[in-house]
């Protein structure tokens, strides 16, 4: 029996498998009853017990909860396939998600209510690695990809700081990470896709093949289809990784000093942060030079001109891969103290650079320590240019900041986190009142007109991709997008 089959068979032990469909009721039965329709033969099974319905009905954000009335755990994409177009005919939504409960959206983006979530983390084989690329399932953790790439010095050219991510739903959404500047997103660096259409095709494109849905379906949100397999572009990485830290008292020596830094391009990494000084806000500064042993980076050149305050830097030399998982070891601590599995009301921004200072002083000056519940606050620029998604949409301006409330709701009070969703709402008018856009992943309520308003002017496409290739309408229905 085959790891895959041995696990699948474990996490099916004790599951309650739907096998037929009730129409007039809307239900799925474990047996063929009278007037039920059977289910297409599946490699995988479709669930119907309570375990299941309730650990889709969660995501990272823990806030929203919407309970399907079923999860497909695929056992081949033929399973994604069938059961598509099994839903199509009978009117019902379907979305995927990359686990049970662990989506890493924050407000409900990949539920479901009363229709079928698809458990991606069933997928997950790595299907070839090569000098340029590699061929893997949605399901994979961008973690499992970099440890099967290291062994011969390659990585994905973008990663996120988490690297426990599904590939194919941040390829949904975007992918952003400190490397973006030079490599763009994520989703810039896919060069063919398998997707199952809400028709229920299977379409392999490519910038070459049926680019309108490759365009399409990178960033767009699980609108036009499911992504079930990606090539990954793959670069050639040094083994060893310096990180320079060091704090600024001024934002806009810092906000200057990092354009600066990604147009010098003497870092293969930059981000920044903002965080708690003297009961006030200070910035941090986050660079890191990847080398070879026996040919260690010059610190005084490239820490040469910039204007951080004296003292403060800390130099610290780990492998690539320790640094790629960094976030590894408090991720782990924030679950042994249960916080990892408080709400989550994060808010994710870009922000354009001609208004960056203001915008991040007016925020700042309105939230707290205990807004954030202690979670970081993110910020860092990159290059518009490097984009290549259309409907990843961010603010028309050569720069970008990507700026995030990665708030914990403490406590987890449903009033606390209600306050901190309407915070984030008056944030989001203020950002679109200078030409900002969301990362949308973020707890924030959204109307059909502030969809339309965000997606300008791609609104016209993105409604004609989804008569495309999703007419009927089915697929992740979260977004209420339409």
């Amino acid at each position: 029996m085959t790891g895959r089959a041995l696990s699948r068979r474990t996490l099916l032990q004790g599951a309650l498998v739907a096998m037929a469909f009730n129409p007039a009721s809307r239900s799925w039965a474990a047996t063929l009853e009278p007037g039920s329709l059977p289910l297409p033969p599946l490699e995988g099974a479709l669930l119907m017990d309570a375990a299941s319905l309730t650990a889709a009905a969660e995501d990272f954000g823990h806030i929203v909860h919407r309970t399907p009335c079923a999860v497909l755990v695929p056992g081949s994409v033929g399973d994604i396939v069938a059961m598509v177009r099994f839903a199509r005919r009978q009117g019902l939504h379907i979305a995927a998600a990359r686990g049970l409960g662990e989506s890493h959206s924050t407000y409900g983006q990949s539920q479901v209510p009363a229709g079928i979530v698809i458990d991606m983390s069933a997928l997950s084989t790595i299907h070839e690695i090569g000098e340029s690329s590699a061929w893997v399932d949605a399901g994979v953790r961008w973690r499992q990809l970099l440890e099967a790439t290291l062994p011969s010095g390659r990585s994905p050219p973008t990663l996120t700081d988490y690297i426990e991510l599904s590939i194919g739903g941040t390829l949904s959404v975007g992918g952003i990470g400190g490397q973006a500047f030079r490599w763009g997103l994520q989703v810039d660096n896919v060069l063919e896709l398998d997707v199952v259409t809400g028709e229920g095709e299977l379409v392999r494109c490519s910038p070459s093949c049926e680019r309108h849905l490759f365009d399409a379906v990178r960033s767009g949100l699980g609108q036009f289809g499911i992504i079930v397999r990606a090539r990954v572009r793959l670069v050639e990485v040094p083994p060893r990784a310096r990180t320079y830290t060091a704090l600024y008292g001024d934002l806009h020596r810092f906000l200057d000093d990092q354009r600066w830094l990604i147009e010098d391009g003497r870092f293969d990494y930059v981000e920044g942060a903002v965080v708690s000084s003297a009961g006030g806000w200070a910035f941090q500064l986050e660079a890191v030079k990847y080398f070879t042993p026996g040919a260690e980076p010059r610190d005084d050149r490239l820490l040469a001109g910039l204007g951080f305050q004296p003292g403060t830097l800390q130099v610290t030399d780990s492998s690539y891969f320790d640094f790629a998982n960094r976030l590894a070891p408090l991720v782990a601590m924030l679950q042994q103290l249960g916080i990892w599995e408080f709400p989550h009301p994060w808010m994710d921004m870009f922000v354009p650079a001609r208004s960056a200072a203001a915008f991040v002083e007016e925020v700042l000056s309105q939230t707290t320590e205990a807004d954030t519940g202690q979670g970081p606050i993110l910020l860092y620029p990159f290059r518009s240019a490097a984009l290549t998604a259309p409907f990843l949409r961010v603010p028309t301006d050569p720069h970008v900041f990507l700026f995030s409330l990665l708030r914990t709701a403490i406590p987890p009070t449903p009033e606390n986190v209600a306050a901190l969703v309407q915070k984030n709402r008056a944030i989001f008018e203020r950002l679109t009142a200078i030409g900002g856009k969301l990362y949308p992943v973020d707890a924030v309520p959204l109307s059909h007109a502030d969809w339309r308003r965000h997606l300008h002017p791609y609104w016209e496409r993105f409604e004609y991709a989804k008569r495309r290739f999703d007419p009927a309408r089915i697929l992740t229905p979260g977004q209420g997008i339409f």
